[in-house]
């Protein structure tokens, strides 16, 4: 059954809305090109934005990508850039279509659309400063999938005294999810996790060295937290941050619905 069928359907009374939704989600558009096939319908059927991987690409492809990406979707994120693919992407896009964060390696192009807004809201913790690089690639993936994000970096258990003014500026804002980043031993999520009620993601980072280094002691530390706890791999911040706009997402969108609901109710 493709689109028109399904709208056929409901215009004749053959499918409620709801069914619809449920088949117009499943139906995945795809746009080919002679080196990729770009999923422009991901975010309506999963939630989860396409996104372009820059790394072992060459920045001729990803400008080919993009473009198609932007046609489709008014804007496009690309993970993992090199200085290289960003002059390229600037040469093909302008640099006020380009929105590039040198610290978490991505480009966002656009064609002046911004972002959409879905009320979802994202903390991003980082332990230490090392650690901000993936925690910013989490942070521009949670803000593209539509939610507003509040940074609180280096708040590590090295200085603990750190960490509860950060966690008092987060129950403020009432986050859905909170994404925590941290390298060498890994500890800090597994703490911000058994002092918040919200669901929290844990992104081990790379940073490190000697025995565990890597990112291997964190990713370990975090699979064996003894608080409740969600683990990405390692540097994963593209999956920290989409899995956070997931939950954020959802709670937005309940708030939003048993608001509405209320509004009818009391109407009636």
């Amino acid at each position: 059954m493709d689109l028109t069928d399904i709208l056929r359907a409901v215009k004749d009374g053959k499918m409620d809305l709801e069914t619809a939704e449920q088949q117009v989600r499943g139906l995945g558009f795809v746009s080919y090109t002679d080196i990729a096939k770009l999923d422009s319908h991901r975010k309506n059927r999963t939630g989860v934005i396409e996104a372009i991987l820059a790394d072992c690409k060459s920045p001729d492809d990803v400008v080919e990508i993009a473009k198609i990406m932007v046609a489709e979707s008014k804007r496009a994120l690309i993970t993992r850039v090199t200085p290289q693919h960003v002059e390229v992407l600037k040469q093909a896009f302008g640099e006020d279509k380009l929105e590039w964060n040198s610290r978490a390696r991505t480009v966002v192009i656009h064609d002046g659309t911004p972002a959409p807004r879905t009320g979802g809201i994202v903390g991003i913790v980082s332990a230490g400063t090392a650690d901000i690089p993936a925690a910013e690639e989490a942070r521009v993936v949670a803000s593209e999938m539509g939610c507003e994000t509040v940074t609180v970096y280096d708040v590590g258990v090295a200085g603990i005294h750190r960490l509860i003014p950060a966690l008092h500026k987060l129950k403020e804002i009432k986050p859905g999810a909170i994404v925590v980043a941290a390298g060498r031993e890994g500890t800090l999520p597994t703490i911000v996790s058994g002092l918040v009620d919200v669901p929290v993601i844990g992104l081990p980072v790379s940073t490190g060295y000697g025995a565990g280094g890597g990112g291997k002691a964190a990713l370990l530390a975090m699979l064996q937290s003894c608080s409740t706890l969600a683990v990405v791999n390692i540097d994963a911040g593209f999956v920290a941050g989409a899995y956070a706009a997931r939950i954020a997402n959802m709670i937005a969108a309940a708030y939003t619905r048993g608001r509405e609901e209320r509004v009818e109710q009391e109407g009636k």
